[in-house]
């Protein structure tokens, strides 16, 4: 179900170095959106450009209306919607996408996040009926996010820096293969973040015979499966052994080994 509604900034604050947090009123999107899910955001002040912004729910509170989004200034839209004040009209479209599922109570879940990937992930440890194992990279201390909630949510957490600023000195994906070749149940793995290191995942998981769920990071334009540019490949049974699909609509969440890298 998508919708659009016109939302009101709450709040709109630096987390660290070009990382923020935008709360938005929007209950309707609020009450509907499930973990992974993605809304498309027209930028206030950018109505010279057409196409919206795709942002994950980082989020919600549905009683009181509330979602949040964790985004980084990059460039033109996400600067000045890093000046948005408080109480400013947002349009956004949503909740978009297919997200994650949850996992069973039984379950050995982890999480394996890289940058603001971790955001994607936020709501699907929150709404989790067991607490997940949270694995966090990026290049350096700075990159890491949500460490503190994370743990708040009764996860336990590992984290990976490319430069050895803090935790493990290396990527991610060095601290998954360890848990997967420590012993012990085979993990319900999840992941969100570059396309490299879900491309690690995939392969990680793949050769080991198991699976997960990645959400892809893709450009997208309109964000509802009508312009055909966020396509990514999946194995069918097509005379080529793949086909093309949409990142906004039939993901962005995928199954590991259905998914096609080169």
């Amino acid at each position: 179900m998508k919708n659009e509604e016109t939302a009101r900034s709450l709040r709109n604050d630096r987390i660290q170095g070009d990382y923020y947090r935008l709360d938005l009123e929007a209950p309707v999107i609020a009450r509907a959106v499930r973990p992974g899910q993605f809304v498309h955001t027209q930028i206030p002040g950018l109505a010279h450009r057409v196409l919206r912004r795709p942002f994950s729910v980082f989020d919600t509170d549905p009683a009181t209306g509330r979602l949040s989004i964790i985004y980084k200034v990059v460039g033109e839209g996400t600067a000045r919607l890093a000046a948005t004040a408080p109480g400013t009209p947002i349009s956004l479209l949503g909740p978009l996408g297919n997200g994650f599922s949850l996992p069973s109570a039984d379950a050995f879940p982890v999480i394996v996040a890289g940058g603001f990937g971790c955001a994607a992930t936020f709501l699907l440890a929150r709404r989790s009926p067991v607490p997940f194992r949270v694995l966090i990279g990026g290049r350096s201390v700075a990159d890491l996010l949500l460490v503190r909630e994370y743990r708040e949510l009764g996860c336990t957490v590992r984290v990976a820096t490319e430069d050895g600023s803090r935790g493990h000195r290396g990527v991610v994906t060095d601290l998954l293969a360890q848990l997967l070749d420590g012993g012990g149940p085979p993990p319900r793995v999840y992941a969100c973040g570059p396309n490299a290191m879900l491309g690690a995942v995939c392969r990680l998981v793949s050769g080991r015979g198991l699976d997960a769920e990645v959400s892809l990071d893709h450009v997208m334009c309109c964000g509802v499966g009508a312009c055909y540019t966020c396509v990514v490949k999946v194995l069918a049974d097509t005379p080529d052994g793949w086909e093309y699909v949409r990142t906004c609509l039939d993901g962005p969440v995928f199954r590991a080994r259905e998914t096609v890298w080169e």
